[in-house]
């Protein structure tokens, strides 16, 4: 499979994601917002998703042949992938799903987090899923 179509698997996966091309690339969103950008950066293929803070500095500072700040985005704290070779594709999703609950409304991400931990979100009598601040 080629890593354009495993990136797009594991965006997909996320509740509400979808796929849409700007800027001649595609980005992956969930309710219009971008969380995750497949992109060509110096002719290499590479992802760009929103970083936890201070998260880029120890990602670029660890291991810079894997990863960059990229250009527009980097200054907000966004760090970049390279999709060529062979990446951690476990780590990829990793990623991906950080950038997604940063970016996904609060009932979205506290799912999407509760399924990566194999805990249950909690509900409401209502069925509702609650964030922490509501108990």
């Amino acid at each position: 499979m080629k890593p354009s179509d495993r990136l797009r698997k594991i965006c997909l996966a996320l509740p509400e994601a979808v796929e849409q091309e700007t800027w001649d690339i595609p980005t992956y969103r969930v309710r219009r917002k971008i969380f995750v950008m497949e992109t060509e950066t110096e002719g290499r293929l590479s992802l760009w998703c929103k970083a936890l803070p201070g998260s880029q500095a120890i990602l670029v500072g660890a291991d810079p042949r894997r990863f960059f700040v990229p250009p527009y985005v980097g200054h907000k704290g966004w760090v970049g992938m390279w999709l060529d070779g062979r990446p951690e594709w476990n780590e990829v999703a990793e990623l991906v799903r950080r950038s997604y609950c940063q970016i996904a409304p609060k009932r979205l991400a506290v799912a999407v987090n509760a399924v990566a931990s194999k805990v249950p979100p909690r509900s409401g009598s209502d069925g509702r899923v609650r964030t922490r601040k509501e108990f």
